[in-house]
């Protein structure tokens, strides 16, 4: 379907960051989904096109422009390409956000340059061993002496988890007050007590580092605190839907790269003496799956004109995180069944895509939860 969300500076955007991945990312890639983690230096190399922090001000080394179909043609074009290890979204899409509306001139001078160049790496880290979606039972705890912040804890499932040098913890700061007792504390790379565990084995997006970290005793400078004491809950829920209409862009994207390449293989793939493309069976499942891709397109580019404009709601973006991942499940399970056996061989695109995209419905919030924001914003009771 022809879309009409960006205009020609975008198409220019992405027609060189398409060059970029097929220059930086993809003669790369397989030998990252080895090793388990991308190569440090295609960060810098992605800083120095100018493909992180867009929307950070030109004063900081950003590109200057508040405007998210940037940030969506990235995870278009990384999502389309297979490129599933390259954290750039939680980089520009999640992370910077924090640092843009919380962090004071002192914050944004000592970290949005590094961020910007590719130099600092950035993680958020929310989830707990014990507690999935379930933010308000976090046990990460830190406690103010003096002019520091003494943090103990664990995270886990932790996206750029290995390779960032600055994370964004979630941590309790004052057990009393519920969900006003969370605080949002900057820890960066070589603090004492900080540390990295496994780089986690997952059965999909294998070139991303996800990581277990933990926190003895690391002592935090007070002026790592990000925005006000407190206010991390309410942070929290103030950006998650963006990081929600991220995956959503990923869904889309997705599906329709899947879609693609299934028809082209029902065209080539012969059995009983044709393409199998010409059994009904095979044009009504991909004219519901066409259908289906078509409808999630256009619900996402709507929903990011409204994120652009400041409209978006939270459960608008539960309903988009929910509704396209749970989609994009289904749309690549029924390729991969065109695809018959071949869909079951690692060496196809499309069984790298079926492992990939399963934890869309988890992460960002799992499908129930989306379910349960969008429920309680009907006031039934």
């Amino acid at each position: 379907m022809e879309r009409t969300l960006f205009e020609p500076e975008h198409l220019l955007f992405r027609e060189s960051y398409q060059k970029f991945l097929e220059q930086e990312v993809a003669p790369n890639h397989d030998k990252w989904e080895e090793q388990n983690i991308v190569d440090r230096e295609v960060w810098k190399k992605a800083g120095e096109q100018g493909f992180l922090g867009m929307d950070v001000p030109e004063e900081y080394g950003g590109g200057g422009v508040e405007d998210f179909r940037y940030n969506a043609i990235i995870t278009e074009e990384t999502t389309r390409g297979g490129f599933s290890g390259v954290g750039f979204m939680l980089h520009n899409d999640v992370v910077a956000p924090y640092l843009l509306k919380l962090a004071n001139e002192e914050q944004k001078k000592r970290w949005l340059p590094g961020f910007c160049s590719g130099e600092i790496i950035t993680a958020i880290a929310m989830t707990e061993p014990g507690t999935g979606s379930d933010l308000q039972n976090i046990k990460t705890r830190a406690v103010r002496d003096g002019d520091h912040w003494v943090l103990n804890g664990s995270k886990t499932f932790i996206t750029n988890g290995i390779n960032a040098d600055l994370v964004v913890v979630v941590a309790c700061t004052d057990p009393d007050k519920g969900a006003q007792g969370f605080s949002l504390l900057v820890v960066e790379r070589g603090m004492e007590g900080f540390e990295r565990g496994r780089n986690l084995d997952k059965i999909g997006l294998k070139a991303q580092d996800t990581a277990e970290l933990s926190f003895t005793d690391v002592r935090v400078p007070a002026a790592n605190l990000l925005g006000e004491e407190g206010m991390g809950f309410i942070y929290l829920m103030q950006n998650l839907p963006q990081e929600r209409m991220s995956i959503a862009v990923v869904a889309a994207a997705a599906m329709e790269s899947c879609l693609e390449m299934t028809m082209q293989y029902v065209r080539d793939r012969k059995a009983f003496g044709k393409p199998i493309g010409s059994f009904q069976n095979t044009r009504f499942v991909l004219a519901e799956l066409a259908t289906e891709t078509t409808a999630v397109r256009i619900l996402v580019d709507k929903f990011i004109e409204q994120l652009n404009d400041g409209k978006l709601t939270v459960q608008e973006a539960a309903m988009a995180k929910w509704w396209t991942t749970e989609a994009q499940v289904k749309l690549i399970d029924r390729c991969l069944q065109l695809h018959g056996g071949y869909g079951y061989m690692r060496e196809y695109p499309i069984a790298k895509a079926y492992m990939d995209s399963r934890v869309q419905t988890i992460y960002g919030g799992t499908t129930e939860i989306m379910k349960e924001i969008i429920g309680r914003g009907l006031n039934l009771s």
